[in-house]
């Protein structure tokens, strides 16, 4: 009897220093790793005890077996795979939060307006996220946007620009799929709002490709918001008369495909041969050449009703608006004068001053006097004489 009831104490003794461990190492910060921190991966599927054995291997908690009893209690609560980072001392319970709340470590990566998919490649390459070649290969296919561009060739124009928030190496296929499901938010929140107004090109029966594609040559070509419905006016009024657009932008993107963009455009890439070379085909380039923003999108849909068929810059992030080509070449003049350093017009003529009487001078009024008395006297020595009474 004396030896069941020791042993029942001896139990009760290692449940209580087991508990008493337990509790210890679920709220007293630990750290096993060094002051660079460390990044652990919770694979998918992983189990508790799986996860309490990686944490302690990489001196994130102190015990795996503490670990798993404390993560054991919360049943309800799974361990969300990803790949996590620890810089500082953390309880027990603390870790099994993050981990339950899967916060995992994400870097801000940002889209910006107008960029292409060759330029998003290359900041995500230059952010050590993935290399250009890989994203390049997963927007080259346009599967993910087949249900509303049939004939896309790529994703180009549905990678919509935003700030994402990445793991440190994202798959390509993923980002791309994130990006594109932006798009489609962004685009289901959009149309209907302007589908109410007769005088949007989705009321009309435009379809989406075009809609995005002419949004995309708006962005490349103003920086400036309030100047978006406008420049889409123009090229809305230039498609409606079968004028080319001569869109520079559209050159840029056809050289960027063949990797002969350098920065500078001159007059003979204007001649490159390139279904997206708007100098040389009328209508729409065959896709979108970047990845246009909510202002574009929603002046492609209603674009300004305008008589302008031209513009050209103001050296000042704008443009001179034309009409005719007369008005378009006076604005070209503007634009090459504030190039030089000059005001846009030139300056006014000065004003022509009336003519004016001369004054005469004291000599010439004596001897205008001198005349007037000569006239008088030999008016006097002349006249006849009276005659005298009878």
């Amino acid at each position: 009897m004396k030896k069941v009831l020791l042993l029942i104490v001896l139990v009760m003794l290692i449940a209580a220093g087991a508990g008493a461990w337990v509790w210890y190492c679920a709220t007293h910060p630990y750290q096993g790793f060094g002051s660079e921190g460390v990044f652990v991966t919770v694979p998918h599927g992983a189990s508790r005890r799986g996860v309490a054995r990686l944490l302690e291997r990489n001196g994130v908690v102190r015990s795996a077996f503490a670990f798993e009893i404390y993560a054991r209690q919360h049943p309800k609560r799974t361990l969300e795979a990803g790949e996590y980072f620890f810089d500082k001392p953390l309880t027990g319970r603390d870790v099994f939060w993050k981990l339950a709340k899967g916060e995992v470590y994400e870097i801000s990566f940002t889209v910006r307006e107008g960029e292409t998919l060759y330029d998003i490649a290359h900041d995500l390459e230059a952010g050590h996220f993935m290399s250009a070649d890989d994203f390049v290969k997963a927007a080259s296919d346009p599967m993910m946007v087949r249900n509303i561009d049939p004939h896309a060739l790529t994703l180009e124009g549905y990678l919509f620009p935003a700030t994402y928030q990445l793991p440190r190496h994202p798959l390509a296929v993923e980002l791309t799929a994130k990006m594109v499901k932006k798009f489609k938010e962004e685009w289901a929140r959009i149309s209907p709002q302007m589908a109410d107004s007769d005088k949007t090109r989705l009321a009309s029966g435009y379809p989406i490709a075009s809609i995005v594609t002419l949004a995309s040559l708006v962005e490349r070509e103003t920086p400036k918001k309030e100047e978006r419905p406008l420049v889409a006016g123009v090229f809305e009024n230039r498609l409606r008369k079968d004028m080319m657009l001569q869109c520079d932008p559209t050159v840029i993107y056809a050289l960027e495909q063949e990797g002969r963009y350098n920065g500078t455009l001159t007059g003979a890439d204007l001649h490159v041969h390139s279904p997206y070379n708007t100098y040389e085909h009328t209508g729409l380039p065959p896709g979108p050449i970047g990845n246009p923003g909510e202002a574009s999108l929603r002046a492609a849909l209603q674009p300004a009703q305008t008589d302008y068929l031209y513009f050209v810059a103001n050296t000042q992030g704008g443009h001179f608006f034309g009409a005719t080509l007369a008005e378009h070449n006076r604005n070209v003049t503007k634009y090459r004068r504030l190039l030089a350093g000059l005001p846009a017009d030139p300056p006014p003529p000065p004003p022509q001053k009336p003519k004016q009487r001369q004054k005469q001078t004291v000599k010439q009024k004596q001897t205008e006097r001198q005349k007037q008395t000569q006239a008088h006297s030999k008016k006097k020595v002349h006249a006849k004489p009276r005659r005298g009474n009878a």
